[in-house]
């Protein structure tokens, strides 16, 4: 059939991939969200952010599983600091996905407190969480 290590591996980092796509377009649908006023395209906007919320959370759970199977089965990075580093930012991750539903509750229920502004920036913190965890995979310092 093949190497199970490379299976692993290759849709680890697929699922990965398809759920930071969506980490990066929820936000962007949240500062669409914060800018409008009309009611029929907040419903339908809503609509969207809870599709791709529901989406992402289900790549979320075998990209995780993966990775510790990764980890603690084929010994990935077992005992090194860079391994460390990386569970630590990916632990970041789980806390922006956790503020994500958070903000889309806020959402649901109308009370969103924020600006477009301050969603847009929101929208960055996965972009740069992305490029440390892939630096320390890349360069395990």
């Amino acid at each position: 059939m093949g190497n199970p290590y490379l299976i692993a591996k290759t849709l680890h980092i697929v699922l990965v991939a398809s759920w930071f796509a969506g980490l990066f377009y929820l936000p962007r649908i949240f500062v669409n969200l914060a800018e409008e006023n009309n009611a029929e395209s907040y419903a339908r906007l809503l609509g969207m952010a809870d599709r791709l919320f529901r989406f992402m959370t289900i790549l979320m759970v075998p990209a995780l599983l993966l990775g510790l199977f990764l980890w603690l089965y084929f010994g990935i990075g077992a005992g090194v600091g860079w391994m460390h580093s990386k569970l630590f930012f990916v632990v970041l991750v789980l806390g922006y996905h956790h503020a994500c539903f958070l903000l889309l509750k806020k959402f649901r229920q109308g009370i969103n407190t924020h600006s477009h502004v301050w969603y847009r920036w929101f929208n960055e913190a996965p972009v740069i969480l992305l490029l440390v965890i892939t630096a320390l995979v890349v360069m395990k310092p």
